[in-house]
C-alpha cells in the first residue's frame, strides 16, 4: 500500500516538475518575449515568476529525489526480508511426479491440418575446404 501511494505521488511530482520547467524562461530571454510586451510580469510581478517557479521546482526536485531514495530503500530491505525468512515459491512447492508424455500421434481435430513430424537434422554436414581463408565467402 505504501509503495502504491509513493508511486502515485512520484508520478504527480514528475508531471509538476515537467510543467514548471517548461514554464521557465532561459537566462538570456526577455520577460515578455514569450507572451508579448511585458504581459508575463503582471501575474507575479517583475521578478516574482522567476523566483516562484525556481523555488517550487527546487522543492519538487528535492521531494522527487527523496521519494526515489525511500523507494529504493524499501525495495532493497523488502527483498532481503523475504530472502531471510525463506518464503519463496519454490520452497513451498512439493515435488510433483513426472507427467507421462503425450503420445506422438494424437488424433487430429476436425478441420485443423496437422504438420508432418519433424526429423532430426542430418549429421553428415560437409566441411569447409582447408585452403579457404577465414572470413571469406564464395557465392
Amino acid at each position: 500500500m505504501l509503495s502504491l501511494i509513493l508511486n502515485v505521488v512520484y508520478v504527480l511530482i514528475a508531471i509538476a516538475m515537467i510543467a514548471l520547467i517548461l514554464l521557465q524562461q532561459g537566462k538570456g530571454a526577455q520577460a515578455g518575449s514569450g507572451f508579448g510586451s511585458g504581459a508575463s510580469g503582471t501575474v507575479f510581478g517583475a521578478r516574482g515568476a522567476a523566483n516562484f517557479l525556481s523555488k517550487t521546482t527546487r522543492w519538487l526536485a528535492i521531494a522527487f529525489f527523496g521519494i526515489t531514495l525511500v523507494m529504493a530503500w524499501l525495495f532493497v530491505h523488502g527483498s532481503q526480508k523475504q530472502v531471510a525468512t525463506g518464503s519463496s515459491i519454490m520452497a513451498t512447492q512439493s515435488a510433483a511426479p513426472a507427467a507421462k508424455p503425450a503420445p506422438a500421434t494424437a488424433a487430429p481435430q476436425q478441420g485443423i491440418p496437422q504438420a508432418p513430424a519433424t526429423q532430426a537434422p542430418a549429421q553428415n554436414v560437409p566441411q569447409a575446404p582447408a585452403n579457404a581463408p577465414a572470413g571469406s565467402q564464395t557465392h
